[in-house]
């Protein structure tokens, strides 16, 4: 049978598969800028040109495209090379952050008429972003350019583009499975159907027989060792609970086994075909029911996995008092007492779990196990998988390419161990890439929690105690469990200045899917909390919202007190809040009677404030080490350990090193992620990309500064180093001129490496603030909610991209409005998953998102690098509150729990004017 396809001007015949969709065809003919996100037309990131039509190739037949003309983002650029305008646009406007939506944006906008440019709403209905909060996908379609021109020496605070950005608008941009590996086998993962049981008995016969199936990994096949998927510095921060297949499964949609066959419909076939006798055991989803004497145990250990009470599947715990909180209660003039609850968030990265590993010859002539993962923390996981497979760090070399979003879900190690394990028997490539599905019922979610909040005030506003009971429901395993409980309750309550606390706190083990790391860290849960509560004491004593704000925060140079435990090296280095707060102020006077709102007759109205505190950096030592070194042309390279998924931190790096060196960023190379050409890193996560790698590769250019203007005093005779200054490609010593090329040529003969290493151990910490303040209308007859103004003070320190900072805000805002109007992962009784796609769980959108008004803080930290702060986690917080507070203004009614769903709204709007 002939089949005729050209793709980008190429014609090809090989006929596709029966079945085989537009996406998989292309890609397995190396067309990697078409994404693979969501599997069901949903998210836009495969969109593609059939004979100039843009489509969702995911859901395109390649039968179907037999005799058409195939258009990718790869071909959009002429023969010659040159961009097409909306890549220019996009470039310009650097509208993308992980980049791995950008391919389906450009096609969609690429085909786009003037109408339906006057409409973008609703041209980009079949597209999702997770990362930017659009504003700037918006810029870059009118054609706004952002960024600047790179300039010697003046770097840091400039609007520069990110270094990957021309290969992410032309889809050479290489993620996780963007490489093609000679031989390469599929993965395929049998599920649990039972929230809690026993195997019996597993037959793997029939599986083996399927044509194609090369291996099926049982639990017979598992080391027995136990550990923890989630990844820190110190591995006892998380309870070793975990074996890598399980002859017990404690929740619906654990790996039961793990099928590896010459494609992936021949491994799904495998899995079809075994056979899992079970012996089914009682379970418990409801995590006060969990602690309740007599309920099922999830996991019977001893004290060796790190378990708080087993019996009573706590698996952490805190408990703390400053003062007499009944004390305090007594004294308070207005008390108030509230239960809220928060709801299970999928991370939603539209690049999902995955790794592909193989061995390979290393110069040493040894072999070597090689992973390439979509991770957060490649260092973290190769000490895992030699822990976990008794290797030493040399056997091991895990990378990550360019990672598609992360939020925290990628601190995990949870595909990596099962590709290990079958490369290891095989000796042969392996992959495993999860499904949208598995991502919601086999990857993790950010924990739900309850949250009792009792807090009493004086009539004057100031507040006289504050106590908070948690229980965060951590699900079938533990891992960041107690650390995100131990979090939630630090910064939330330390940010004010209450003489009495109390925190009673707890992470409970449940049957269902398991919690795991996200933006925030559990305090954006505490916050919607506590901020709700504030927000009513200041009305019940008639004070305003932000007076009693001001009345009772932390300020500048005071010492930080949580009764969870106080954080030593933590400090106040910079202090913003105040201005933060001032900008709320300015907003509500300038918008506060709605000018230009159009809000129709009968709607309801109402604004309201948010704010919050949180360490830049994880306790307990984070650390990077990086080397900036002079190369042969006289440019610089940069080796740095942490992972590039849109945080901006590789941009960030480049700006400092220029900065110090007197050069471009364009001069700067920057080589990082791959444990085998950098020094260590913990990873890119608790906002550390700036303020500890950053930190480190300061350090290292500083270092470097001063040695390159010593060798070239010494070169050029000059008296001292201090005659001599660094230009873009050269050194100036009195007069005289060096070329940093000859200075290479100088150094090599004399025999030594003009390089220089930078470390930070990520302590002391410093704070960051947020505030965000919304005005919305409501329709008292829908519950329809709209957002009329949205306002957000950042205090970042010292700005280094002021434009990638402000997309990092953006994004959080957005990720935080969908988690605080209607993300929801929902479980039915038995813990079963049943949103597991995106069109059942709903994301934000182009059209949900407001434009944000992102003002910066003038600010500058004592221990960031520069006075730089973090800011990729703190925008998330305060959004919640700020929302229900402004709900709450606008109805009367105070709300609770999220979602803040319409039909919720409605309900409450409903039973209130019922009485």
């Amino acid at each position: 049978m002939s089949y005729g396809i050209h793709i980008n001007g190429r014609p090809f015949e090989e006929a596709p598969r029966a079945g085989q969709c537009l996406r998989t065809y292309l890609r397995e003919r190396g067309w990697f800028g078409v994404k693979k996100g969501c599997d069901a037309g949903d998210c836009g990131a495969c969109t593609v040109h059939v004979d100039g039509e843009p489509v969702h190739s995911c859901l395109y037949p390649a039968v179907r495209a037999e005799g058409r003309a195939v258009t990718t983002v790869e071909g959009l650029a002429d023969e010659g090379g040159e961009l097409h305008p909306v890549q220019k646009q996009f470039l310009d406007a650097q509208g993308f952050q992980c980049g791995f939506c950008t391919a389906g944006y450009l096609m969609t906008t690429a085909a786009l008429d003037a109408e339906q440019l006057t409409d973008l709403p609703r041209a980009f209905k079949g597209n999702i972003c997770r990362c930017t909060g659009y504003r700037a996908i918006e810029d870059a379609v009118r054609g706004v350019r952002h960024t600047e021109e790179p300039d010697a020496g003046r770097a840091v605070g400039r609007n520069l583009g990110a270094p990957a950005g021309p290969q992410v608008v032309t889809g050479t941009a290489r993620y996780t499975f963007d490489i093609d590996v000679p031989g390469l086998l599929h993965m395929k993962l049998l599920r649990s159907p039972h929230p809690h049981a026993r195997i019996l008995a597993i037959d793997t016969a029939a599986a083996l027989r399927v044509p194609g199936v090369h291996l099926v990994l049982t639990h017979h096949d598992a080391p027995e060792r136990l550990y923890s998927t989630a990844r820190h510095e110190h591995p006892t921060e998380d309870p070793d609970d975990t074996r890598l297949l399980d002859d017990t499964v404690r929740y619906i949609g654990q790996r039961v086994a793990a099928v590896v066959a010459d494609s992936e419909a021949a491994a799904e076939e495998g899995c079809r075909r075994i056979e899992v006798t079970y012996e089914q055991l009682p379970y418990v989803t409801d995590p006060e029911e969990a602690m309740a004497p007599g309920a099922p145990v999830v996991h019977d250990k001893g004290p060796e996995s790190r378990i708080a009470r087993p019996e009573n599947n706590v698996v952490g715990e805190v408990h703390g008092e400053i003062g007499s909180v009944e004390e305090g209660f007594a004294k308070a003039d207005v008390v108030y007492e509230e239960t809220f609850r928060t709801q299970r968030v999928q991370h939603a990265s539209l690049e999902t779990h995955g790794a592909v590993a193989w061995y390979e010859t290393g110069e040493d002539g040894e072999e070597r196990l090689t992973v390439r993962s979509s991770t957060q923390t490649p260092f973290l996981t190769r000490r895992a998988l030699c822990a976990l497979f008794d290797l030493e760090l040399n056997q091991v070399r895990v990378l990550a390419g360019r990672v598609g979003g992360g939020f925290g879900g990628k601190q995990e190690m949870i595909v990596e161990d099962i590709v290990a394990l079958a490369v290891m028997r095989l000796r042969r490539p392996v992959k495993l890439e999860y499904t949208r599905a598995e991502q919601f019922y086999g990857a993790t979610t950010r924990h739900p929690f309850t949250i009792g909040v009792r807090a009493g005030a004086r009539s004057d506003g100031t507040l006289t105690a504050l106590q908070v009971r948690v229980v965060s429901n951590t699900g079938a395993y533990g891992n960041h469990g107690p650390a995100v409980m131990f979090h939630s309750v630090g910064e939330s309550m330390a940010v004010y200045r209450a003489p009495h606390k109390k925190v009673n706190a707890y992470s409970v083990y449940t049957n269902s899917v398991p919690a795991g790391a996200f933006r925030g860290y559990g305090l954006g849960q505490v916050v919607f909390a506590v901020e709700s509560a504030m927000d009513e004491l200041a009305r019940r004593t008639g004070i305003d919202p932000l007076v009693f704000r001001e009345v009772n925060i932390i300020g500048p140079g005071e010492h930080m007190l949580s009764p969870g435990g106080e954080e030593e090296d933590l400090e106040i280095a910079s202090y913003g809040l105040d201005q933060c707060l001032q900008v709320v102020r300015d907003a509500i006077e300038e918008y506060g009677d709605g000018p230009g709102d159009d809000v129709p007759e009968g709607w309801l109205v109402g604004q309201g404030t948010g704010m919050s505190m949180i360490a830049t950096g994880p306790p307990g030592g984070h650390f990077a080490d990086a080397t900036v070194k002079l190369l042969q042309d006289g440019t610089y390279d940069i080796a740095v350990g942490t992972a590039e998924f849109g945080n901006g931190t590789t941009t960030v790096h480049k700006q400092i090193t220029a900065g110090a060196l007197s050069t471009t960023v364009d001069r700067i190379a920057i080589r990082q992620s791959d444990t085998d050409v950098v020094r260590h890193d913990t990873g890119a996560f608790g906002s550390a990309g700036t303020v500890v790698a950053g930190k480190a590769v300061m350090k290292a250019a500083d270092a470097l500064a001063a040695q390159l203007l010593k060798f070239a005093a010494q070169y050029l005779g000059a008296a001292a180093p201090g005659e001599c200054r660094l230009t873009a490609d050269a050194v100036e010593c009195a007069g005289r001129v060096v070329s940093l090329k000859e200075l290479f040529q100088a150094a090599r003969a004399s025999g030594r490496e003009l390089s220089a290493d930078g470390h930070w151990g990520g302590s002391p910490r410093s704070v960051a603030f947020n505030a965000q303040w919304f005005r919305l209308a409501v329709d008292p007859g829908t519950g329809e909610i709209r957002i009329l103004r949205s306002v957000h003070a950042a205090d970042a320190g010292k700005v280094m991209n002021p434009m990638q900072c402000r997309g990092q805000v953006e994004g959080g805002v957005a990720q935080a409005l969908g988690a605080t109007l209607f993300e929801n992962v929902r479980l039915d009784e038995r813990g079963q998953v049943t949103t597991a796609a995106f069109r059942r769980y709903r994301l934000p959108q182009y059209a949900d998102v407001p434009r944000t008004e992102v003002h910066f803080m003038e600010t500058s930290d004592a221990i960031g690098p520069l006075g730089a702060k973090s800011m990729s986690e703190s925008p998330f917080n305060p959004v919640a509150p700020a929302f229900a507070n402004a709900l709450r203004d606008a109805t009367g009614i105070r709300f609770t729990e999220l979602p803040l769903t319409r039909d919720r709204v409605w309900l409450a709007l409903d039973a209130a004017a019922w009485g």
